[in-house]
C-alpha cells in the first residue's frame, strides 16, 4: 500500500493507493475523494459494545472498510479539522490517543477505549481511544504535529496531547497546588514518565473554544 500527504501541514490530507486484495478502515466522513474503482462496506467493526465504545472517545460508532473493486484505485482521506496528518507503522504494541484523533488504518489494528482515570472532581480527559496491533495507522491534529522522545519526565497542556506510546506512564493533574489556583485558572496537565513516543499539536480544540466563546451568538430574551 502506497501513501503520500498532501496539502500538509495545515490542511493536510492522505491519499492512499489500494491495490487488489487492500482494505483501508476510516471513520465515517473522513473520504475527502476517490477514484471509481474504489468500493466501500459499512460496519460496526468489534460489535455493538466496541461501537459505543468509539463513540464516548469521539469517533464514530460505524466505520467505513474501502478496497479496490477490479483494479487498484485511490482514496483520500481528511480530517474534520485543519491540522497535520501522522502515517505511523505500528508493529504490535499500542498508542492511547485523545478524542478525535484517529483517522483510519491498514492491517491488523484494533481500537478499544481507554480509561485514563479521573482528574479530582472533574472528569476530563477521562477516556481515549486505545489502538492496538500491526499495520499502518493514520492520526491526525488540530495544528502541526511534533514527535517528542520522553526519556523521564515531560508536562503537556492537556489540550495539546495527540497520541502517546503505552510505555509511557500516564497521569491528569495540575500545575498549581493552591486553592486559589485551582479555583481560577490553573492549567489541567497531561504527565508523562518513562520512555517512549509522544506527539503533540500546536493548537487546542479547547482554548479555540474559549476565544470563540465571548463571540457566540446570545438569543435576546426580548419579545
Amino acid at each position: 500500500m502506497r501513501h503520500r500527504l498532501i496539502c500538509g501541514p495545515g490542511y493536510a490530507a492522505a491519499e492512499i493507493e489500494l491495490s487488489l486484495g487492500e482494505e483501508l478502515v476510516a471513520e465515517a466522513g473522513a473520504m475527502a475523494w476517490m477514484d471509481d474503482s474504489i468500493a466501500v462496506r459499512t460496519q460496526a467493526r468489534g460489535g455493538i459494545l466496541k461501537g459505543l465504545g468509539r463513540m464516548i472517545t469521539g469517533e464514530s460508532f460505524f466505520q467505513n472498510t474501502y478496497y479496490a473493486e477490479g483494479v487498484p484505485g485511490k482514496i483520500a482521506l481528511a480530517p474534520g479539522v485543519p491540522g497535520d496528518i501522522v502515517p505511523y507503522e505500528m508493529r504490535d504494541e499500542t498508542l492511547i490517543m485523545e478524542r478525535g484523533a484517529y483517522l483510519g488504518h491498514s492491517g491488523d489494528i484494533e481500537t478499544s477505549v481507554s480509561f485514563e482515570g479521573f482528574t479530582g472532581m472533574f472528569a476530563e480527559g477521562l477516556l481515549a481511544l486505545q489502538v492496538r496491533g500491526t499495520g499502518l495507522l493514520f492520526f491526525n491534529s488540530y495544528g502541526d504535529i511534533q514527535e517528542v522522545a520522553v526519556d523521564g519526565n515531560y508536562t503537556v497542556d492537556s489540550g495539546y496531547a495527540v497520541a502517546w506510546q503505552s510505555s509511557l506512564d500516564y497521569s491528569i493533574g495540575r500545575t498549581g497546588r493552591s486553592i486559589g489556583a485551582f479555583l481560577f485558572g490553573d492549567q489541567l496537565v497531561s504527565r508523562y514518565t518513562g520512555r517512549g513516543k509522544l506527539w503533540v499539536q500546536t493548537r487546542s480544540p479547547r482554548t479555540l473554544a474559549s476565544w470563540v466563546h465571548p463571540f457566540r451568538r446570545v438569543k435576546s430574551n426580548n419579545r
